[in-house]
């Protein structure tokens, strides 16, 4: 019988326990990008909790177009990587990993006046004032060329590499929720007719490209893992067409790929509502059975019967905690000396970051624009 407590492995590392940190966008960086002390204090208390990962919230992976908020923290800069590099240290003094998840916005970033994305299609719903872009509607984004692609991709790589200087035992690819890499796999975002576009095998050509690169450019127990989803936080209540037979299909091309783990996201519905198909399988339970990697759940997982159901049933290998890791960074702790956990409150989600000034947002556009002018 599987328990919370094994320890488990993924790539050559050994995992203490199967209960990792889920990655939450905390708007919290510097204005810079770079993560803060207060950053440094909020990772670190998860790894003394006992998890036995911690994935950070979505880093930015280029100057260009990839970032998604303001106060977003990137892995692009020296002074990026010298930061994490300070947070990663603290992690490696307690028996936790620590994971980076590369992000793209694609066609909906909260801050940036022109987007990229696979076609050229409005986004669904509006900017979140929350997140500092404003609560208007996104712009129309331009449609990706070669060069957009190939820029973005190296982008990808680039950041992984950096990720591995800064500390981290790997990273995680954000190919869930509605971001760039998810645009591509989803079909009424992706209307291309290259070899990225129309089938399902096309539309996730570009992780699975992206995957390659990066494992030909890092350290060998360089973790790779991805993280997908259904539902996309501008429309959330998303479901594939074709439900359980198109997962399969979805499930046989990232089978192809060089992965050390995959994470199925479900945050809003959680497992049982976004994980779940009318035949009694669930995307996770399918994963399990086509991939040979293991499969990290996410959706509601405090919840203790449900995730003791899914890894005795073979649904999941890890989960991965959200909202009650905030609400109880010593979860693991608390769970395995039975300890009741901390009710999560609905504040916790919005940290209260310093946002943008008038002046510093327009200075931020400025750059922005001179930035795309100067490499058209």
């Amino acid at each position: 019988m599987k328990t919370f407590f094994d320890e488990t492995r993924i790539n050559k590392h050994n995992i203490s326990n199967r209960f990792f940190v889920a990655p939450m966008s905390r708007v919290s960086a510097e204005f810079s990008g770079a993560p803060t002390e207060e950053m440094a204090a909020y990772y670190t208390a998860f790894a003394e909790g006992g998890f036995g990962g911690i994935i950070t919230e979505g880093l930015y992976t280029d100057k260009h177009y990839s970032r998604s908020y303001p106060n977003q923290p990137g892995i692009v800069t020296g002074a990026q990587v010298r930061a994490w590099n300070h947070i990663t240290k603290a992690i490696r003094k307690h028996d936790s990993i620590i994971i980076a998840q590369l992000m793209h916005a694609g066609s909906i970033s909260q801050v940036l006046e022109r987007t990229k994305a696979p076609s050229r299609i409005t986004p669904l719903g509006k900017k979140m004032a929350v997140y500092g872009g404003g609560d208007g509607p996104f712009p129309i984004p331009d449609e990706m060329h070669e060069k957009d692609i190939r820029d973005m991709k190296d982008g990808f790589v680039r950041a992984a590499k950096n990720a591995a200087e800064a500390g981290f035992h790997g990273v995680e690819l954000h190919a869930a929720n509605g971001y760039l890499l998810d645009q591509f796999h989803t079909d009424y975002l992706n209307l291309r007719g290259d070899k990225y576009g129309r089938t399902v095998e096309n539309r996730l050509r570009i992780t699975a490209e992206l995957t390659e690169e990066i494992k030909k450019q890092v350290p060998a127990d360089f973790i790779v893992g991805l993280r997908i989803s259904e539902g996309k936080v501008n429309n959330l209540s998303h479901r594939w067409e074709g439900g359980s037979q198109t997962a399969r299909e979805v499930l046989r091309q990232i089978r192809k790929m060089p992965l050390d783990y995959l994470h199925v996201a479900a945050e809003h519905h959680g497992w049982k509502g976004e994980c779940t198909y009318e035949d009694g399988t669930s995307l996770t339970g399918l994963a399990k059975e086509i991939l040979e990697c293991p499969v990290m759940a996410n959706g509601g997982l405090h919840d203790l019967d449900l995730s003791r159901e899914l890894l005795e049933t073979g649904q999941a290998d890890l989960l991965s905690i959200g909202k009650y890791a905030l609400s109880n960074p010593d979860f693991v702790r608390k769970v395995k000396h039975n300890i009741p956990l901390t009710p999560f409150r609905k504040a916790l989600l919005y940290p209260n970051p310093t946002l943008f000034t008038d002046a510093k947002y327009r200075r931020y556009l400025a750059d922005q624009t001179h930035h795309v002018q100067k490499h058209r």
